[in-house]
């Protein structure tokens, strides 16, 4: 009698960053992309500039617990009117570069956490 599951579960990890891209599964991403343990969306955003109200709201609907915002390859941080859907949700945002999103995000997905990780790389 087996006493484990038959199928093995599938959550969307990082194995890998670098310069520009992320490694999600062992396969290379440039795009700006939302990651969750159940599902990688893509993030139409041509960069941290570009950031607008709608790209939060996008965010929101996932209804993650976190979200995990990767910056590229520095900090910075939105204006708090851009992410005023997250906080209407209750959702807790915090800003990080991509190297760092990605590192927190393996350890909250294997936590069983509800994870967003939500990355740009421009």
């Amino acid at each position: 009698m087996k006493l484990h599951a038959s199928a093995p579960t599938r959550l969307h990890t990082f194995t890998g960053y670098g310069e520009g891209y992320v490694l999600i599964d062992g396969e290379r991403h440039e795009r700006a992309l939302i990651v969750m343990p159940g599902q990688l969306v893509p993030w139409p955003v041509a960069g941290f500039e570009a950031l607008a109200q709608e790209h939060f709201a996008q965010i929101a609907a996932l209804r993650p617990e976190v979200v995990l915002l990767g910056t590229g390859s520095r900090l910075r941080f939105p204006h708090p009117r851009l992410t005023g859907a997250l906080a209407h949700a209750r959702i807790g945002l915090e800003v990080m570069d991509v190297q760092a999103a990605c590192r927190t995000y393996n350890i909250l997905m294997a936590e069983e956490r509800a994870v967003a990780a939500a990355l740009l790389f421009a």
